[in-house]
């Protein structure tokens, strides 16, 4: 991250804060926080379009989300052995 920085004052459970602190290793707490904030926020708006195009088309169905999951499975699995092969 490189935009600029400011400095502000927040409130965690301790134990969490903990956790973040051993994790965010050299970069350190300031920034193991704002990659998880700037995740939730990409979160936060993936669930915003997912409205909008849900109250434009409708919900997708599980069936739809199936089929879909089993499209990428077969990809994945002709891009491995497409792999294979050309190795």
């Amino acid at each position: 991250m490189n935009e600029p920085t400011g400095k502000y004052s927040i409130t965690m459970p301790r134990d969490i804060a903990e956790a973040a602190k051993a994790r965010g290793g050299p970069s350190g707490l300031s920034a193991y926080v704002a990659s998880a904030v700037a995740r939730q926020i990409e979160r936060d708006n993936l669930n915003e379009l997912i409205q909008v195009a849900e109250a434009e088309h409708g919900p997708v169905t599980d069936e739809e989300i199936q089929a879909l999951r089993d499209q990428l499975q077969q990809a994945r699995s002709e891009q491995r052995q497409g792999g294979a092969n050309a190795a």
